[in-house]
């Protein structure tokens, strides 16, 4: 089978205003998915649409409902909600599919389509070359099919909150990092129903400050800033959205990060001592810190390894859900990056605040014990992600000079524990990996991180000087460039 030409794995996503991000693209993308998701219903498809605070948004919006109303079907505009909630409404409403128009962590200027079918999880390869296949130019349907869904967001916001009843939050103080983004109103919101003080950070999206130094991509790169504020304030616990919501990254009490590998070890030890964690297995990807697999061997929780990206944890979590019984279990899953999957019957995707009410409910159930001594008995191996800038995406195995350095990294370090090297599903990026025992210290694992990366742009003819990152995974924060 073919693979999709604009779809990736989180959807199709570019810069704002060209192709596939323009108007027109987006407006004949809609009547196409109309056509493909609706079926052959004898009545109008009904499709829910919601997005993030883009200054992009409300135009790629009304053009996507444009082509879906040219198809014949209904639209409900939740306006800014976050990516979760749009994928719970779908299934709670009996939606034929829902929209979400975001970026998710990515920058401003971009923007993105992400389709989910009725069940609010992302579409499988073939439907999205179904829809592919039907790409032409769509007129503009009339606005009378659309309704105003906005008041449904308190569904989503009781959902959460039965999520986790007689949950008492008061005398906690919670400080928040919304990214000015999908969460900015919803999750304080929500966290003071619970009783608690609530701190609000990045509450003012302006169309243009989505994730710009805030939210939980930011705080993994340079975790001093946000982990003081949670020092000075005094708070229990901080925790930082991306922008649509879907992950999130924590602070312990003392400011320092919790990340989603730390996460998914709490709530499977907790899930498992309750016998709620679903064929007592975590799922994860390849990218997980080794000290992940350790806990769970020494817990006796299985662990599965996919590959990256979220959707193939939830196809994971939903054959465990076929196998095993399902009912009154979570199926749990998810990635370092801090989007953790809490499947259940209703819910199908990862969901940054539901994740942290649950890290609230082990806490509570502790006898509020601090997040500190938790993930103090995980730990981290060392562990390094780089990022690069890539104009082009050749198959990385057919690079000689490429396979040629991995090997003299692999002598170079030879308390090299994994290496994975592979092109982003979702950016123009190429991404590497290395985890090593503690005989290496970051700047040595980093030294070579730099030396791949800018081979990589070489071979794929990045133009010199393009953007390379390497994330320190194990304490946060970006490693400089050494010799």
């Amino acid at each position: 089978m073919a693979n999709p030409r604009y779809f990736g794995t989180d959807g199709i996503r570019g810069l704002a205003g060209t192709p596939p991000m323009s108007e027109e693209f987006v407006r004949s993308l809609g009547a196409a998915a109309a056509r493909v998701l609706g079926g052959e219903k004898q009545r109008a498809p009904l499709f829910l649409i919601g997005r993030d605070t883009r200054l992009s948004g409300p135009g790629l919006q009304t053009a996507l409902t444009e082509g879906l109303l040219a198809s014949g079907a209904q639209v409900i505009d939740l306006g800014v909600l976050p990516t979760p909630g749009i994928a719970f409404l779908t299934r709670k409403l009996g939606a034929d599919a829902g929209v979400v128009i975001s970026a998710s962590h990515n920058p401003a200027p971009e923007n993105g389509i992400k389709f989910l079918n009725a069940q609010g999880m992302k579409l499988p390869e073939e439907v999205e070359l179904a829809i592919e296949a039907l790409l032409e130019p769509a007129g503009r349907g009339s606005s009378s099919g659309v309704k105003n869904g906005e008041l449904l967001r308190e569904i989503y916001l009781q959902d959460l909150q039965d999520s986790q009843p007689g949950l008492d939050l008061s005398g906690k103080t919670l400080l928040l990092d919304c990214a000015n983004g999908a969460a900015f109103d919803l999750a304080p919101e929500l966290f003071r129903r619970f009783g608690a003080n609530v701190i609000a950070l990045n509450t003012a999206p302006d169309g243009l400050n989505i994730n710009a130094q805030a939210g939980s991509e930011h705080l993994r790169a340079d975790p001093a800033i946000f982990g003081s504020l949670t020092h000075e304030y005094g708070a229990d616990l901080g925790m930082a959205f991306d922008g649509d919501a879907d992950r999130v990254i924590l602070t312990d009490e003392n400011g320092r990060m919790v990340d989603g590998d730390h996460m998914l070890a709490i709530l499977a030890d907790f899930f498992l001592a309750r016998g709620e964690l679903l064929g007592g297995t975590l799922v994860t990807t390849t990218m997980a810190n080794g000290a992940l697999t350790s806990y769970c061997k020494q817990k006796g929780i299985h662990l599965i390894e996919t590959p990256v990206g979220d959707k193939y944890i939830t196809d994971e979590l939903l054959r465990l859900s076929r196998a095993e019984e399902a009912q009154g279990k979570i199926g749990l899953g998810g990635e370092q990056s801090g989007h953790i999957i809490l499947l259940d019957e209703s819910h199908r995707t990862g969901d940054g605040i539901r994740t942290a009410l649950f890290m609230l409910r082990v806490l509570a159930e502790n006898g509020w014990q601090p997040l500190s001594a938790l993930t103090g008995q995980i730990g981290k191996f060392p562990q390094l992600i780089a990022s690069c800038n890539v104009d082009s995406k050749p198959e990385l195995t057919e690079i000689p000079a490429l396979n040629a350095l991995l090997e003299e990294v692999r002598q170079e370090l030879p308390g090299l524990v994994r290496l994975n090297l592979r092109y982003s599903g979702t950016e123009p990026k190429c991404r590497l990996m290395l985890e090593t025992d503690t005989r290496h210290t970051p700047a040595e694992v980093a030294r070579q991180a730099w030396r791949v990366c800018e081979l990589v742009q070489r071979e794929t003819g990045t133009a010199p000087g393009a953007k390379i990152e390497v994330l320190n995974v194990s304490d946060g924060g970006l490693m400089p460039r050494s010799e």
